[in-house]
Protein backbone atom coordinates (compact mmCIF):
# COMPACT_ATOMS: atom_id res chain seq x y z
CA UNK A 1 0.00 0.00 0.00
CA UNK A 2 1.22 3.68 -0.53
CA UNK A 3 2.25 5.78 2.09
CA UNK A 4 1.06 9.23 3.00
CA UNK A 5 3.10 11.92 3.89
CA UNK A 6 0.69 15.09 6.26
CA UNK A 7 2.02 18.42 6.44
CA UNK A 8 0.62 20.35 9.69
CA UNK A 9 2.76 24.13 10.27
CA UNK A 10 0.43 25.01 13.16
CA UNK A 11 -0.95 22.15 15.04
CA UNK A 12 -3.05 22.25 18.30
CA UNK A 13 -3.88 20.44 21.41
CA UNK A 14 -7.97 20.63 21.13
CA UNK A 15 -9.76 20.53 24.59
CA UNK A 16 -13.08 19.84 24.21
CA UNK A 17 -16.35 19.54 26.55
CA UNK A 18 -20.11 20.06 27.00
CA UNK A 19 -21.37 22.49 29.07
CA UNK A 20 -25.17 23.74 29.25
CA UNK A 21 -25.62 27.06 29.11
CA UNK A 22 -22.30 28.98 27.61
CA UNK A 23 -22.90 32.65 29.42
CA UNK A 24 -20.77 35.63 30.41
CA UNK A 25 -19.38 36.22 33.16
CA UNK A 26 -19.65 33.34 35.21
CA UNK A 27 -18.06 30.38 35.44
CA UNK A 28 -19.04 27.87 32.48
CA UNK A 29 -18.66 23.96 34.43
CA UNK A 30 -17.79 21.51 31.33
CA UNK A 31 -18.49 17.32 31.38
CA UNK A 32 -17.06 15.03 28.98
CA UNK A 33 -13.60 16.66 28.55
CA UNK A 34 -11.07 15.77 26.01
CA UNK A 35 -8.04 16.07 24.84
CA UNK A 36 -7.10 15.29 21.13
CA UNK A 37 -4.33 16.03 19.05
CA UNK A 38 -5.31 18.43 16.14
CA UNK A 39 -4.30 20.32 12.77
CA UNK A 40 -5.75 19.72 9.27
CA UNK A 41 -2.63 17.54 8.57
CA UNK A 42 -2.85 15.47 12.02
CA UNK A 43 -6.30 14.94 11.80
CA UNK A 44 -6.15 13.89 8.40
CA UNK A 45 -3.14 11.36 9.70
CA UNK A 46 -5.48 10.36 12.60
CA UNK A 47 -8.05 8.86 10.53
CA UNK A 48 -5.98 6.95 7.93
CA UNK A 49 -4.19 5.47 10.74
CA UNK A 50 -7.80 4.24 11.84
CA UNK A 51 -8.54 3.23 8.62
CA UNK A 52 -4.82 1.02 8.63
CA UNK A 53 -2.90 2.87 5.95
CA UNK A 54 0.57 3.62 6.33
CA UNK A 55 1.18 7.28 7.25
CA UNK A 56 3.73 9.70 8.97
CA UNK A 57 2.17 12.93 10.39
CA UNK A 58 4.96 16.20 9.81
CA UNK A 59 4.34 18.93 12.12
CA UNK A 60 6.22 21.75 14.05
CA UNK A 61 5.87 22.15 17.40
CA UNK A 62 7.12 23.54 20.67
CA UNK A 63 6.56 23.99 23.79
CA UNK A 64 5.12 21.70 26.74
CA UNK A 65 1.73 21.76 24.50
CA UNK A 66 4.17 20.17 22.05
CA UNK A 67 5.06 17.55 23.77
CA UNK A 68 1.49 16.68 25.27
CA UNK A 69 0.80 16.76 21.41
CA UNK A 70 3.83 14.20 20.94
CA UNK A 71 2.06 12.30 23.15
CA UNK A 72 -1.20 12.38 22.47
CA UNK A 73 -0.17 10.71 18.34
CA UNK A 74 1.65 8.60 20.36
CA UNK A 75 -1.11 7.09 22.17
CA UNK A 76 -3.55 6.56 18.90
CA UNK A 77 -0.59 5.25 16.74
CA UNK A 78 0.04 8.20 14.15
CA UNK A 79 4.14 7.97 13.35
CA UNK A 80 5.10 11.04 13.45
CA UNK A 81 8.16 13.53 12.40
CA UNK A 82 8.30 16.64 14.77
CA UNK A 83 10.21 19.49 13.88
CA UNK A 84 10.53 21.69 17.30
CA UNK A 85 9.98 25.38 16.86
CA UNK A 86 10.24 28.17 19.56
CA UNK A 87 7.40 29.04 21.54
CA UNK A 88 4.63 26.91 22.53
CA UNK A 89 2.07 24.82 20.26
CA UNK A 90 -1.76 26.32 20.96
CA UNK A 91 -4.43 24.87 22.77
CA UNK A 92 -7.98 25.06 20.67
CA UNK A 93 -10.83 24.90 22.88
CA UNK A 94 -14.98 23.31 21.84
CA UNK A 95 -17.37 23.91 23.73
CA UNK A 96 -20.88 22.18 23.20
CA UNK A 97 -23.93 23.64 24.56
CA UNK A 98 -26.09 21.09 25.44
CA UNK A 99 -29.21 23.59 25.60
CA UNK A 100 -29.06 25.00 22.41
CA UNK A 101 -27.10 22.23 20.27
CA UNK A 102 -24.44 25.30 19.54
CA UNK A 103 -21.00 24.74 19.65
CA UNK A 104 -18.49 27.15 20.23
CA UNK A 105 -14.58 26.89 19.01
CA UNK A 106 -12.00 29.28 20.25
CA UNK A 107 -8.88 28.83 17.90
CA UNK A 108 -5.54 30.63 19.13
CA UNK A 109 -3.08 32.20 16.67
CA UNK A 110 0.28 29.40 17.47
CA UNK A 111 3.84 30.22 17.21
CA UNK A 112 5.68 32.09 14.86
CA UNK A 113 8.37 29.92 12.51
CA UNK A 114 11.66 30.46 11.41
CA UNK A 115 12.65 29.98 8.02
CA UNK A 116 14.96 27.00 8.48
CA UNK A 117 11.99 24.86 10.02
CA UNK A 118 10.33 25.67 6.85
CA UNK A 119 12.72 24.77 4.89
CA UNK A 120 13.10 21.50 6.95
CA UNK A 121 9.19 20.47 6.00
CA UNK A 122 9.78 20.73 2.24
CA UNK A 123 13.32 19.02 2.71
CA UNK A 124 10.65 16.26 4.42
CA UNK A 125 8.48 16.26 1.43
CA UNK A 126 11.25 16.64 -0.82
CA UNK A 127 12.51 13.46 0.40
CA UNK A 128 10.01 11.59 1.33
CA UNK A 129 8.89 7.77 -0.42
CA UNK A 130 5.30 7.96 -0.21
CA UNK A 131 2.58 8.38 -3.20
CA UNK A 132 1.09 11.05 -2.01
CA UNK A 133 2.02 14.14 0.21
CA UNK A 134 -0.80 15.93 1.92
CA UNK A 135 -1.10 19.53 3.13
CA UNK A 136 -3.65 20.93 5.58
CA UNK A 137 -4.53 22.98 7.98
CA UNK A 138 -3.74 26.89 8.53
CA UNK A 139 0.09 29.03 7.86
CA UNK A 140 1.42 30.34 11.07
CA UNK A 141 1.84 33.71 11.34
CA UNK A 142 4.27 35.24 9.12
CA UNK A 143 4.61 32.16 6.65
CA UNK A 144 5.06 32.92 2.66
CA UNK A 145 1.29 32.42 1.60
CA UNK A 146 3.18 30.29 -1.19
CA UNK A 147 4.23 27.57 1.38
CA UNK A 148 1.93 25.11 0.12
CA UNK A 149 2.93 26.24 -3.55
CA UNK A 150 6.29 25.51 -2.87
CA UNK A 151 5.38 21.69 -1.34
CA UNK A 152 3.54 20.79 -3.82
CA UNK A 153 6.55 21.31 -6.68
CA UNK A 154 8.85 19.75 -4.02
CA UNK A 155 6.61 16.24 -3.67
CA UNK A 156 5.73 16.95 -7.39
CA UNK A 157 9.16 16.46 -8.45
CA UNK A 158 9.56 13.06 -6.92
CA UNK A 159 6.27 12.10 -8.68
CA UNK A 160 4.20 12.05 -5.54
CA UNK A 161 0.54 13.14 -5.52
CA UNK A 162 -0.33 16.83 -3.41
CA UNK A 163 -3.59 17.27 -1.86
CA UNK A 164 -4.41 20.33 -0.48
CA UNK A 165 -6.63 21.65 2.36
CA UNK A 166 -6.04 24.98 3.33
CA UNK A 167 -7.78 28.79 3.01
CA UNK A 168 -7.08 32.06 2.22
CA UNK A 169 -4.24 33.70 0.44
CA UNK A 170 -2.10 30.02 0.78
CA UNK A 171 -5.24 28.45 -1.15
CA UNK A 172 -5.22 31.23 -4.30
CA UNK A 173 -1.46 31.22 -3.98
CA UNK A 174 -1.41 27.61 -4.40
CA UNK A 175 -3.62 26.96 -6.98
CA UNK A 176 -2.00 30.14 -9.12
CA UNK A 177 1.37 28.79 -8.65
CA UNK A 178 1.60 25.11 -8.62
CA UNK A 179 -0.74 21.89 -9.89
CA UNK A 180 -1.98 19.76 -7.13
CA UNK A 181 -4.02 16.51 -7.60
CA UNK A 182 -6.63 16.85 -5.17
CA UNK A 183 -8.21 20.66 -3.43
CA UNK A 184 -10.45 20.08 -1.11
CA UNK A 185 -12.17 23.48 -0.13
CA UNK A 186 -15.08 24.16 2.27
CA UNK A 187 -17.88 26.50 0.65
CA UNK A 188 -17.20 29.41 2.53
CA UNK A 189 -13.30 28.84 1.37
CA UNK A 190 -14.24 28.30 -2.45
CA UNK A 191 -15.92 31.55 -1.74
CA UNK A 192 -13.06 33.55 -0.82
CA UNK A 193 -11.26 32.06 -3.31
CA UNK A 194 -13.87 33.32 -5.80
CA UNK A 195 -14.51 36.67 -4.06
CA UNK A 196 -17.99 36.30 -4.18
CA UNK A 197 -21.22 34.24 -2.72
CA UNK A 198 -21.66 31.13 -4.06
CA UNK A 199 -24.47 28.70 -4.55
CA UNK A 200 -24.19 25.00 -4.91
CA UNK A 201 -24.51 25.11 -8.91
CA UNK A 202 -22.06 28.37 -8.78
CA UNK A 203 -19.46 26.18 -6.54
CA UNK A 204 -19.44 23.49 -8.82
CA UNK A 205 -18.73 26.14 -12.14
CA UNK A 206 -15.87 27.58 -9.87
CA UNK A 207 -14.58 23.61 -9.24
CA UNK A 208 -14.62 22.53 -12.86
CA UNK A 209 -12.71 25.91 -13.88
CA UNK A 210 -9.99 25.07 -11.54
CA UNK A 211 -9.90 21.83 -12.98
CA UNK A 212 -9.86 23.03 -16.63
CA UNK A 213 -6.71 25.78 -16.20
CA UNK A 214 -4.98 22.60 -14.69
CA UNK A 215 -4.43 23.87 -11.02
CA UNK A 216 -5.73 20.54 -10.09
CA UNK A 217 -6.95 17.40 -11.43
CA UNK A 218 -9.52 17.19 -8.98
CA UNK A 219 -12.06 19.56 -6.57
CA UNK A 220 -13.86 18.26 -4.06
CA UNK A 221 -15.90 21.01 -2.39
CA UNK A 222 -17.56 20.40 0.93
CA UNK A 223 -21.13 21.98 1.61
CA UNK A 224 -21.63 20.59 5.02
CA UNK A 225 -24.95 19.50 5.20
CA UNK A 226 -25.72 20.01 1.93
CA UNK A 227 -23.36 17.36 0.86
CA UNK A 228 -20.02 17.82 -1.67
CA UNK A 229 -19.28 18.51 -5.04
CA UNK A 230 -16.56 16.79 -7.17
CA UNK A 231 -15.21 18.79 -10.09
CA UNK A 232 -12.71 16.49 -12.64
CA UNK A 233 -11.88 15.16 -16.02
CA UNK A 234 -15.56 14.03 -16.77
CA UNK A 235 -17.11 16.98 -15.12
CA UNK A 236 -19.10 17.99 -12.22
CA UNK A 237 -20.85 15.61 -9.66
CA UNK A 238 -23.04 16.61 -6.58
CA UNK A 239 -24.00 14.01 -4.23
CA UNK A 240 -26.10 14.59 -0.75
CA UNK A 241 -24.83 14.09 2.53
CA UNK A 242 -25.96 10.96 4.73
CA UNK A 243 -28.27 12.35 7.31
CA UNK A 244 -26.85 11.22 11.02
CA UNK A 245 -27.32 13.10 14.65
CA UNK A 246 -24.99 15.47 14.68
CA UNK A 247 -22.89 15.78 17.41
CA UNK A 248 -19.83 17.96 16.57
CA UNK A 249 -18.85 18.95 13.24
CA UNK A 250 -15.44 19.35 14.46
CA UNK A 251 -12.81 17.13 11.54
CA UNK A 252 -15.79 16.60 9.56
CA UNK A 253 -13.71 17.95 6.97
CA UNK A 254 -10.50 16.19 7.02
CA UNK A 255 -12.31 12.87 7.72
CA UNK A 256 -13.71 13.30 4.38
CA UNK A 257 -10.46 14.13 3.12
CA UNK A 258 -8.71 11.33 4.63
CA UNK A 259 -11.34 8.94 3.07
CA UNK A 260 -10.82 9.70 -0.45
CA UNK A 261 -7.17 10.01 -0.12
CA UNK A 262 -7.52 6.20 1.68
CA UNK A 263 -10.00 5.30 -0.94
CA UNK A 264 -7.67 6.07 -3.84
CA UNK A 265 -4.83 4.60 -2.16
CA UNK A 266 -7.04 1.11 -2.22
CA UNK A 267 -7.44 1.65 -5.80
CA UNK A 268 -11.11 2.51 -6.20
CA UNK A 269 -12.80 4.78 -8.63
CA UNK A 270 -12.67 8.37 -8.06
CA UNK A 271 -16.37 8.28 -8.30
CA UNK A 272 -16.17 5.22 -5.46
CA UNK A 273 -13.65 7.63 -3.70
CA UNK A 274 -15.89 10.59 -2.99
CA UNK A 275 -18.52 8.49 -2.00
CA UNK A 276 -16.14 7.52 0.61
CA UNK A 277 -14.93 10.42 1.74
CA UNK A 278 -18.80 11.90 2.07
CA UNK A 279 -19.59 8.50 4.57
CA UNK A 280 -16.46 9.86 6.43
CA UNK A 281 -17.24 13.18 7.28
CA UNK A 282 -20.86 11.97 8.33
CA UNK A 283 -19.52 9.48 10.58
CA UNK A 284 -16.78 12.33 11.78
CA UNK A 285 -20.29 14.31 12.35
CA UNK A 286 -21.61 11.71 14.49
CA UNK A 287 -19.04 11.75 17.36
CA UNK A 288 -18.48 14.41 19.92
CA UNK A 289 -15.76 16.96 20.43
CA UNK A 290 -12.51 16.11 18.67
CA UNK A 291 -12.79 12.40 17.99
CA UNK A 292 -13.10 12.24 14.53
CA UNK A 293 -14.73 9.34 12.40
CA UNK A 294 -15.25 6.03 13.38
CA UNK A 295 -14.47 3.26 10.68
CA UNK A 296 -17.49 1.24 11.75
CA UNK A 297 -19.63 4.24 11.33
CA UNK A 298 -18.03 4.83 7.81
CA UNK A 299 -19.38 1.50 6.28
CA UNK A 300 -22.87 1.61 7.59
CA UNK A 301 -22.81 4.95 6.33
CA UNK A 302 -21.20 4.05 2.95
CA UNK A 303 -24.05 1.17 2.37
CA UNK A 304 -26.87 4.00 3.20
CA UNK A 305 -25.98 6.05 0.55
CA UNK A 306 -26.26 3.04 -1.66
CA UNK A 307 -24.16 2.13 -4.72
CA UNK A 308 -22.39 4.29 -7.22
Amino acid sequence: MAKVLTLTLNPTVDVSGDADVIRPVRKVRTSNGRFDPGGGGINVARVLAKLGCPVEAVYLAGGEVGQMLDRLLAEQGVATRRITVEGQTRLGFIVHETSTGLEYRFVPEGPAVDADRLDAVLETAAAHDGDYVVGSGSLPAGVAEDFYARAADAAARRGARFVLDTSGAALKATLDRARVFLAKPSLGELEQYAGRRLGAEDAGTVAAEIVARGAAELVAVTLGADGAILAGPDGVVRLPTIPVRVRSAVGAGDSFLAGMVWALIEGREVAEAFRFGIAAGAAAAMTPGTELCRVEDIGALLQRLGPA
